[in-house]
């Protein structure tokens, strides 16, 4: 029988980590008859957890939210009408519940986990079954809750549109979860790719993980043309967009005809040179598309290429434990993390 009570995170405020909120007389939340509850044994933090602390997401939250839409864990139970799960799988979350296949509409956008629904900083949560996902068998539990937004994203981003073959060129920014994803999937793909970074130490992992060549764009404020010659001139199939307007200006330089710039992220703020406009997308012959993370169809895609393949998710080297969240949020803040940061739930 499960407990009543639980470890639970809750989002108090947007003033910074400080309105994190650990209660350890949480109460485990009952299930409706296609609900299912999850014991969770792992999270993965993004971007987006940092920020909705911090009040500037721009997207749906609600007050009070437990945070964190990546997890993983174990089915405890399940309501009397679920027919996709039973007790003992090994289950993902869904980012946006509502968006099972398709493209996102303005609903399943307010279903985000960790924003409008409770996530997976706490030991149990219950899902509508279609909510969820089932873990690659290949994965251990902090591997398989990086997948939700992170993996999902990349996997969106050069699947999404215009599928990525075998040959192509892509081209990733830094070394963030969405882009060491993108690599691997290009690389699984056939695929050829160009990551930039800021480091020597952080370049000679991107080519351990398979980079075909790594521009350091502090060494290079001209990275998108040096990219684009790297392709022989052709230019660059796909791209993933993380440093938001002040990076823009490469990625058109670096991208080829008919190329899609799939825009992630604003790591780099909106200070700095006056971003490109809407006409260098005609100029450059290119698509630019504003990706949020992807459909449970994807999602299913996805697990089935990292199973076949054998991918395996690059987690930082330092696990955080539950009541260690603040600490995890910060240590991310700091970017002291290479891949994704993951915490562990007992």
């Amino acid at each position: 029988m499960s407990p009543t009570t639980q470890k639970q995170w809750t989002v108090a405020g947007k003033t910074g980590f400080d309105d994190l909120k650990l209660n350890e007389q949480a109460s485990v939340p009952e299930i409706g008859d296609k609900d299912v509850l999850v014991k969770f044994h792992g999270a993965s933090l993004n971007y987006r957890d940092l920020i909705i602390a911090k009040g500037m997401y721009p997207f749906a939250q609600r007050d009070n939210v437990v945070p964190a839409s990546d997890g993983a864990g174990v089915v405890e139970s399940v309501g009397k009408h679920v027919h996709r799960f039973k007790k003992g799988d090994k289950v993902l979350t869904l980012f946006n519940q509502a968006h099972i296949a398709g493209s996102l509409d303005a609903y399943s956008s307010t279903t985000g986990v960790g924003g409008t629904v409770d996530g997976a900083l706490q030991q149990y949560g219950a899902y509508d079954e279609d909510g969820l996902v089932h873990m690659p068998r290949n994965l251990n539990f902090l591997e398989g809750a990086t997948l939700c937004c992170a993996g999902l994203t990349a996997w969106n981003a050069l699947f999404g549109l215009k599928r990525l073959t075998p040959g192509d060129w892509v081209l990733t920014q830094g070394t963030g979860g969405v882009s060491v994803f993108a690599v691997q999937f290009a690389k699984a793909c056939g695929a050829k790719v160009i990551a930039t970074t800021s480091s020597k130490e952080k370049a000679d992992r991107l080519t351990k993980l398979g980079a075909d060549h790594v521009i350091n764009y502090k060494e290079d404020a001209e990275w998108g043309a040096s990219a684009k010659k790297l392709t022989g001139g052709v230019g660059v199939q796909h791209i993933l967009e993380v440093g938001g307007p002040n990076t823009m200006k490469q990625s058109l330089e670096a991208i080829g005809i008919d190329g899609v710039i799939s825009i992630i992220g604003f790591l780099g703020g909106f200070k700095g040179e006056k971003p490109p406009s809407f006409s260098d997308c005609l100029s450059h012959i290119c698509t630019a598309r504003g990706v949020l993370v992807g459909s449970r169809l994807q999602f299913e895609e996805m697990n089935r290429a990292i199973e076949a393949n054998d991918i395996k998710p690059l987690v930082d080297e330092k696990v955080f434990k539950l009541e260690e969240a603040r600490e995890a949020y910060q240590y991310m803040w700091d970017q002291k993390h290479f891949g994704k940061l993951c915490i562990s739930i007992e």
